[in-house]
């Protein structure tokens, strides 16, 4: 009711002011009552005209935009606008609020390195992230409001949304593209609406694949030889022997357990390659002592049954750590010398670039790799051919070996190979990393 008092002032007011007015111009046979009365419905009538103007420009602003300021007019529809404009900006500012706390919660779901698709009750796309757009082969601003099964056919996905199992276990399937493998979970929420969470696992299944077969080779690897010492056991414990037979089993056991020593050896380095730091920068290592040591050993293990020659490199440092930098060396010469027949040669050479790195390569003469061999020969315990690599006591680690210290001090493996030609592994080092001292 605070409304109504000043209305009914005003209203008085103009009654009285009317009545003044028209007592003033009335004739002077009207008596005074009629004056009166006649003045007060003139001022009536012009309160009421101008609470009607003041209420039709109220709702003219109510018909627009109400973007400008409401009408700042006196008594009942002033306060009536002012209370609208405030409660409409009020509910613009929520709405401004909302619209940024969605726009920011679209953006970490964008931002997410997993696949986000929102579907109605109906099965058709009301939103997806971007990552979820490359899983499935979709357009997120051209594919809205299309069913998702008539965009995504494969038959497990399909069978999956159809089944509706929200609390069942993911689905992997062939990603869309052909490129991989796909993990699909379904949550649902709201009103039947469907939450389709996707993550490409191909690398995940490649290293499990990876996992197991290193298990595999591991267990096999070292089955082989633990069977042959085991044999050997039996035959010297059951068996009279001469000296000669107990000569030879004890020669043949020493093989296989030096076999399955340089196996652990090379698991213990690998482990110690993937799970310590990179090498420091400012550790230099003296090449041309290094070179001497591999060289040693490689006429050692070629019994001079091969040629080989080392580079001078003297005054050559590289930058990291001595223990693997002797390692991979190693491991690349001495498959050079396994797979080299007698006669051939083994070069170990030493080239300085224009750009201030520095290339060391080793060269041999022997069978040669095929072209499709080369992109896995740093897997471990992968072979060309399985039955030579343990003929001349390689663990199928050396390579790998080889890769992870390369890798390691910054550097890039190169390798050029020709089956009845040789082959040439070359170790790029990075200018950061070589230095010559005068």
């Amino acid at each position: 009711m605070n409304w109504l008092l000043p209305r009914l002032t005003a209203g008085v007011l103009a009654m009285l002011a009317g009545g003044c007015a028209g007592f003033l111009v009335s004739n002077v046979e009207h008596t005074v009552v009629w004056r009166v009365l006649a003045g007060g419905a003139i001022g009536v009538a012009l309160a009421a005209l101008l609470d009607t103007a003041r209420g039709y420009r109220l709702i003219e602003w109510l018909r627009g935009s109400q973007e400008q300021q409401a009408p700042r007019d006196a008594g009942f529809w002033g306060e009536l606008g002012y209370r609208v404009e405030r409660s409409i900006r009020l509910r613009e500012q929520g709405l401004e609020q909302e619209r940024l706390r969605l726009e920011q919660f679209l953006s970490a779901i964008e931002a997410s390195p997993n696949g986000v698709m929102i579907l109605d009750a109906g099965q058709q796309i009301v939103w997806c992230n971007g990552v979820a757009a490359d899983h499935f082969g979709l357009d997120p601003q051209r594919d809205r409001r299309q069913r998702v099964t008539n965009l995504v056919r494969s038959p497990a996905f399909v069978a999956y949304l159809q089944q509706a199992r929200f609390g069942a276990e993911p689905v992997s399937f062939a990603n869309p593209r052909g490129d991989g493998t796909l993990s699909v979970l379904l949550r649902s929420y709201g009103e039947g609406m469907t939450l389709v969470l996707s993550q490409d696992v191909t690398d995940r299944e490649r290293h499990e694949a990876m996992r197991r077969d290193f298990v595999a080779n591991v267990s096999h690897e070292i089955r082989t030889p633990l069977t042959v010492l085991s044999g050997f056991i039996e035959t010297m414990g059951n068996l009279p022997l001469t000296e000669v037979e107990r000569k030879r089993v004890l020669e043949l056991m020493a093989q296989q357990t030096g076999r399955m020593q340089t196996l652990v050896s090379d698991l213990l380095t690998l482990a110690q390659l993937e799970g310590s730091p990179r090498p420091a920068a400012d550790r230099w290592v003296p090449l041309a002592p290094l070179l001497a040591q591999v060289e040693s050993d490689a006429k050692a293990l070629s019994g001079g049954n091969h040629t080989i020659e080392f580079a001078a490199a003297n005054g050559i440092e590289i930058a990291g750590s001595h223990a693997e930098l002797l390692s991979a060396v190693h491991n690349l010469v001495g498959n050079a010398v396994r797979y080299t027949p007698e006669g051939g040669r083994i070069t170990v050479g030493w080239q300085q670039q224009a750009d201030g790195s520095g290339e060391l390569s080793v060269t041999d003469t022997g069978l040669g790799i095929a072209r499709e061999h080369l992109p896995r020969l740093t897997e471990r315990f992968y072979r060309v051919d399985g039955s030579r690599s343990r003929d001349t006591g390689g663990t199928g680690l050396g390579l790998s070996i080889v890769k992870h210290v390369v890798q390691r001090h910054g550097a890039e493996l190169q390798v050029d190979s020709e089956p009845g030609k040789g082959s040439r592994f070359r170790i790029v080092f990075p200018a950061a990393r070589v230095r010559t001292l005068g």
